[in-house]
């Protein structure tokens, strides 16, 4: 496996992928309130999401998806205590036009992620947030059927009936009032006894939680293509903010394998 350099804080060579952000030890960082952080890749021209190929909406590029940057992913969702989804990737995931991000770790290549985490006296899997005002998506069998608790963050205007059918499958419907914010999304999480939130879905949360001040660290692959086209969706979709949202460099390795990417890390400020 080709080995990374380190590029920022100091130069290094020869960091090896496997096990590079579970030296990061999220789990480690933050302190009496929850440590929020999230992950994308993006192209070089920032597209995040593309048109389907074959079906309405937007799909993960697969010219910038790849298995690198997915043992990475895997990585962080290790650490969390819950991961946050949305109903729009529930109703994808179900049309089969969503990347994989609910059974974390299953995969036989990554065993030693399931160890590790057994080894933290943790679930054997993060439980599954999705943020919804329409309550209109549908709840895959599996996340129902294990020892993962399924919880909906959702606004006091979401239909009754609705939550009412959720909460008799077994999810835990929390409202918080009339709009979800970065602010009430966050204190939901801590009034459930979640510290480590992973938010991976997509750049409607991401606005709601960079907006309160309430992401604490972003990760971003970065891989060296350019891809054009439209529409198409970049990390971050909302209002533009009153004051722009400055982070601190973190951290950045270059992969040199195939096309090349960088893997960066930046704090809030």
């Amino acid at each position: 496996m080709t080995a990374l350099t380190q590029l920022y804080p100091q130069h290094q060579a020869d960091i090896s992928l496997q096990g590079l952000y579970l030296s990061h030890n999220i789990r480690a960082l933050g302190n009496e309130a929850p440590f929020v952080y999230s992950n994308y890749v993006t192209s070089l021209d920032g597209r995040i999401a593309v048109p389907h190929p074959t079906k309405p909406g937007l799909v993960v590029p697969k010219n910038v998806a790849n298995a690198r940057d997915w043992r990475l992913f895997q990585e962080l969702a290790v650490q969390a205590d819950v991961l946050i989804s949305s109903g729009r990737y529930l109703r994808d995931y179900a049309d089969g036009r969503a990347q994989e991000i609910l059974q974390v770790y299953d995969d036989p290549r990554f065993a030693d992620l399931q160890t590790w985490r057994s080894a933290q006296g943790l679930s054997p899997q993060p439980d599954i947030a999705v943020v919804s005002a329409s309550l209109n998506f549908p709840v895959p069998a599996q996340l129902l059927s294990g020892e993962r608790q399924v919880v909906v963050i959702t606004t006091a205007s979401s239909p009754v009936q609705k939550r009412k059918d959720l909460a008799q499958q077994g999810v835990n419907v929390i409202v918080v009032g009339d709009v979800v914010t970065g602010k009430t999304l966050v204190t939901a999480f801590q009034e459930s006894g979640y510290q480590y939130i992973y938010n991976a879905t997509g750049p409607k949360v991401l606005h709601l939680l960079l907006a309160d001040n309430a992401l604490d660290r972003l990760y971003l692959t970065q891989v060296n293509r350019l891809l054009g086209g439209a529409p198409y969706a970049g990390i971050v979709d909302g209002p533009l903010f009153e004051h722009p949202i400055d982070m601190a460099l973190n951290s950045i390795y270059l992969d040199a394998h195939d096309v090349g990417q960088l893997f960066i890390s930046y704090n809030k400020r």
